[in-house]
């Protein structure tokens, strides 16, 4: 219910689709235990009505973070969130179950990782995992990051000539959009190569995949 008791946790929603926040606030609201404070539509929205909110003293307790969004996406903005408020909990709330995406959304401070397709109790679980100080992660994305913790150790002849330059891109720092702009392929399609390179190496993140093209000699620096 939505006037509910101090006790109840405060949850602020972040998600650029008003379908979405809209099914939430329903479902939550139903619940006793959890209340939602506020929502926003992207992550610079989000920051902006946090400070409001600071300076009234009345923080969410968790927020539940979309990834893709305009102006400000959910890694930079939970990056940002636990810099100026490192007690709120972030969980991660988002249609993608790249092993990168979640190992970048846990890197930034997220408490959680679940995908949209969620059944409604699996995210009320997660709420109330995050505000116990827990990490609970999606099943699907949970085994991918195992999986790219211990595959076996690869190397460059696993990759094909395309997906060997997108590695090369990628140690130098170059961005989705780079690598497509660099490579007259679609963001896209650079996006799928990214993530078929950080599978066939058994690599959890670009940053890992770019040390890792340091350490085989393909470039001298990251």
């Amino acid at each position: 219910m939505e006037g509910s008791t101090d006790a109840a946790i405060r949850i602020f929603l972040v998600d650029d689709h008003a379908v979405v926040r809209r099914g939430m606030r329903a479902f939550f609201s139903m619940l006793e235990d959890i209340h939602i404070l506020a929502e926003a539509a992207d992550g610079q929205a989000a920051l902006d009505e946090l400070a409001v909110l600071a300076a009234q003293n009345n923080l969410p307790d968790v927020i539940l973070m979309d990834l893709l969004m305009p102006r400000l996406d959910g890694v930079a903005t939970t990056t940002a969130i636990k810099h100026r408020w490192p007690h709120i909990e972030v969980g991660a709330l988002t249609s993608f179950s790249e092993a990168e995406r979640a190992h970048q959304a846990l890197e930034a401070g997220a408490a959680g990782y679940l995908l949209k397709d969620a059944e409604a109790d699996e995210v009320v679980a997660a709420v109330r995992a995050a505000h116990r100080g827990e990490v609970h992660l999606d099943p699907v994305v949970a085994r991918k990051l195992t999986r790219s913790l211990v595959a076996p150790a690869r190397t460059t002849t696993a990759l094909t000539p395309r997906e060997r330059e997108i590695l090369i891109l990628l140690a130098h720092g170059k961005s989705n959009h780079d690598i497509a702009r660099t490579l007259t392929i679609s963001e896209r399609t650079a996006r799928t190569h990214v993530s078929n390179v950080l599978t066939k190496l058994g690599l959890a993140s670009r940053t890992q995949a770019a040390l890792w093209a340091v350490r085989e000699g393909l470039v001298t620096q990251p």
